[in-house]
């Protein structure tokens, strides 16, 4: 932005990248908001760090495209996303799971997967389970935002149920009433059970 000018032409200019990274998103599956908003400045010509949009401001660019284009498409895509959340909190019930992401907030697309935090002291459980019934997995480890000022590794798992991606993040018991900062919001996750899930989908039906 050039020395001086005033903040409508900044505003505008962040609202044409959260608007171009949220088509991107949408259309390619990319799920990192900064090289969404990179890729999105970068085809626009613009090079100034300082008009990036912030996370939130590509979520609400990213729930707009999806009113606006994905129609009932979007839709159906939300209810089977939904329907195997449903069957994966059921069947990981032991390590008291809780949906989280895209699925649960409503802006989740065909790349999308169903994520879910497990809590258990013995995340060996977790992969056992697995290998009981079979399910091929790929062990990796993901690193969240307790709060402001802390950051720790966990676990997570990643399989494929059907046609749906499911993604697990292990985390020790003690966590379970601490919901670690959303990375678009930096505010405490919004966490569903079951019995949430259920609620949201009934109300969405009527």
């Amino acid at each position: 932005m050039r020395r001086g000018s005033s903040p409508e032409p900044a505003a505008q200019t962040r609202r044409r990248i959260a608007v171009e990274a949220a088509r991107l998103m949408t259309e390619s599956g990319l799920r990192d908001y900064r090289l969404a908003k990179e890729k999105a400045a970068a085809r626009l010509g613009i090079f100034d760090t300082a008009s990036l949009p912030k996370n939130s401001e590509i979520e609400d660019a990213l729930r707009e495209h999806q009113h606006l284009f994905g129609g009932s498409a979007h839709a159906l895509t939300l209810v089977r996303l939904r329907a195997s959340a449903r069957e994966a909190l059921r069947f990981f019930a032991d390590f008291e799971p809780r949906l989280v992401g895209a699925v649960l907030e409503g802006s989740a697309d065909e790349h999308s997967a169903v994520c879910l935090h497990l809590y258990t002291d013995r995340h060996v459980d977790v992969v056992g389970l697995l290998m009981e019934h079979g399910v091929a997995f790929e062990e990796i480890s993901r690193r969240l935002r307790l709060d402001q000022s802390t950051t720790r590794e966990f676990p997570a798992l990643r399989f494929d149920a059907g046609d749906s991606a499911i993604d697990l993040t292990v985390l020790p018991y003690d966590l379970l009433r601490q919901a670690p900062l959303d990375r678009v919001s930096e505010k405490p996750m919004r966490r569903a059970t079951l019995a949430m899930l259920d609620t949201l989908i009934a109300e969405n039906e009527e």
